[in-house]
């Protein structure tokens, strides 16, 4: 029997993930990968991390030559090979030589679409500019760095606050160079609910990040090269202007071959990463999934997912259908600056879309007992299902560990998990890892309260828009609030409260405040005994409240 021949496109994450594994179950396999790109397996994450000068060398992004590969797995990698078009009737795509302009003929019995995804550029004036860049391959970081080294750059603006912009804004101001970000969204960091984003959003101001939310860029200025960013509000003086808006899968040589492309807009796919077609499959950025939750298409282009989609492949051409990927979370994770940032399953926005009775907490805690030198803050927002207790989700925020938790919830929610399970978790304890009852566990118990109405809260963003119709009451000490407090609120310690009780409103709706949440919890007991009917908690205290304060 001839020797089968697979043919990959695409060559970052998943294309030389689908390979080397692909050669790992068989080495008898015929596998050649094309890539229109120069530089093959590399750190696109890191990108941001090499303008900054964290990751000094170029090598250090680049996890393989075509070389090393070739000579590591026996695979065939044809670089700045661009596929141009697809005769699927016969198995041959044709290859267009970029360095020649040749084109040439690959043959395959199956074939493996991992074109990833592009930046996605708005249609502004000035776009084209010199100074103005896209972050997406090596060659843009290597450009970009070249000039922020050239001393050239004194100020510049990013445009976009999802991860990589965030990242990018953080490490071009370590640079010392003046950042301003602009963010068409009423928050940073899309995909993590208000008060969370808000958190990272005046941690990064504080830090020195110009950020400028709901706010549309409409114009670059400049002669030959960048001089100013136009907004819909403001001029931003620019010698470097980022553009990070997000990515789209890279599909139209699929729609040559006629496949099917999903509602995302990326390659539809099943389990096993099939498409519509036989023997053509799809992985990475370019291919749709499944939300693990909702079980409806997703579209999550990360090199996690990539890695996993390649595997899946890499098993299935060799023998089929024995692997298989259901679905996943989007479990992600960001530093910016000191502060760390992790999201899994639904925010509560997406779930009260999907028709979710939506309950959550927010709950500070710390990362460590609270005794140990080092310990850092950390709030943790819960989501789940009021109906069925099923956890749906998890955002956590803070200077401490994050991976950690989140991992855990991200694993919970993957085997089904109730809130009850995770109140029970048997998970590790010494003061230098953790707290005796781990912040996970402490939502998860807040969280079981509220659910079976031990205790009322509201959220920030609940408070913010409600601030006057509500009393709200501060229990923390006079100094406290003084420093900073909640517009309008009155000022009772609550060592006092017995005492100053008849001062308040029993009619009234009255939300309680304190640092953190757990001394209000306290006054939330002393005022339901002394018969005050409608009083709640302030989620998360001062700590967690991302308004304005006096």
């Amino acid at each position: 029997m001839a020797i089968k021949k697979v043919l990959v496109i695409g060559a970052v994450a998943a294309g030389t993930k689908t390979a080397a594994k692909l050669k790992r179950e068989n080495p008898d396999i015929d596998v050649t990968v094309v890539t229109k790109d120069e530089y093959i397996s590399y750190a696109g994450c890191g990108l941001p991390y090499y303008v900054g000068g964290v990751i000094e060398e170029k090598r250090e992004l680049v996890v393989k030559t075509p070389e090393d590969f070739k000579l590591i797995t026996g695979v065939d990698i044809f670089t700045k090979h661009e596929a141009v078009d697809i005769d699927g009737e016969n198995k041959i795509v044709k290859v267009k030589v970029l360095e020649t302009g040749e084109i040439k003929d690959f043959e395959y019995d199956s074939l493996v679409i991992a074109t990833g995804a592009s930046p996605f550029v708005p249609p502004i004036e000035g776009r084209d500019l010199s100074g103005v860049f896209t972050l997406r391959k090596v060659e843009d970081a290597l450009q970009i760095r070249e000039l922020v080294e050239s001393g050239k750059v004194k100020n510049a603006v990013v445009i976009g606050g999802g991860f990589i912009g965030l990242e990018t804004a953080e490490n071009l101001f370590e640079r010392g160079i003046n950042v301003s970000l602009v963010e068409l969204a009423p928050h940073i960091l899309p995909g993590f609910d208000e008060e969370i984003a808000l958190y990272a959003q005046n941690y990064m101001q504080e830090k020195g990040i110009n950020i400028y939310t709901s706010e549309k860029a409409i114009a670059i200025k400049g002669k030959t090269e960048v001089e100013k960013v136009i907004t819909d509000k403001r001029e931003l003086e620019a010698d470097l202007v980022i553009m990070s808006v997000g990515v789209r899968p890279n599909v139209d040589i699929a729609k040559k071959l006629g496949v099917e492309i999903g509602t995302t807009g990326a390659i539809k796919v099943n389990e096993y990463m099939e498409t519509n077609i036989k023997d053509v499959y799809a992985v990475g950025d370019c291919a749709e999934t499944t939300n693990l939750i909702t079980g409806k298409p997703a579209w999550y282009p990360m090199g996690s997912t990539a890695n996993k989609m390649g595997r899946v492949v890499g098993i299935n051409i060799n023998d089929n259908k024995k692997d298989s990927l259901k679905g996943v979370l989007g479990t992600t994770i960001v530093k910016l600056f000191g502060l760390n940032a992790a999201k899994t399953g639904l925010s509560e926005k997406a779930a009260k879309k999907e028709g979710y009775n939506v309950v959550s907490v927010i709950v500070p805690g710390n990362d460590k007992a609270h005794y140990y030198p080092g310990y850092r803050m950390i709030i943790t927002k819960l989501i789940a299902d009021k109906d069925t207790h099923k956890v749906l989700g998890a955002q956590i925020i803070g200077e401490g560990v994050v991976d950690k938790p989140i991992d855990i919830i991200a694993t919970a929610i993957t085997l089904g998990a109730k809130v009850e399970d995770l109140e029970k978790l048997d998970l590790a304890y010494a003061p230098p890892f953790s707290m005796a009852m781990s912040t996970t566990i402490v939502a998860a118990n807040v969280l079981l309260n509220k659910i079976k109405n031990k205790v009322e809260t509201i959220s920030p963003t609940e408070l913010k828009e409600r601030l006057n119709e509500v009393v709200v009451l501060d229990v923390r000490d006079e100094a406290s609030h003084m420093i900073s407090s909640i517009p309008g609120s009155i000022n009772i310690f609550s060592e006092e409260l017995y005492m100053k009780a008849d001062e308040l409103d029993k009619e009234k709706e009255t939300v309680l405040v304190c640092k953190v949440g757990k001394n209000a919890y306290l006054s939330y007991l002393q005022l339901k005994e002394m018969g005050f009917k409608n009083v709640k908690i302030l989620e998360g205290g001062m700590t967690a409240y991302p308004y304005e304060k006096e």
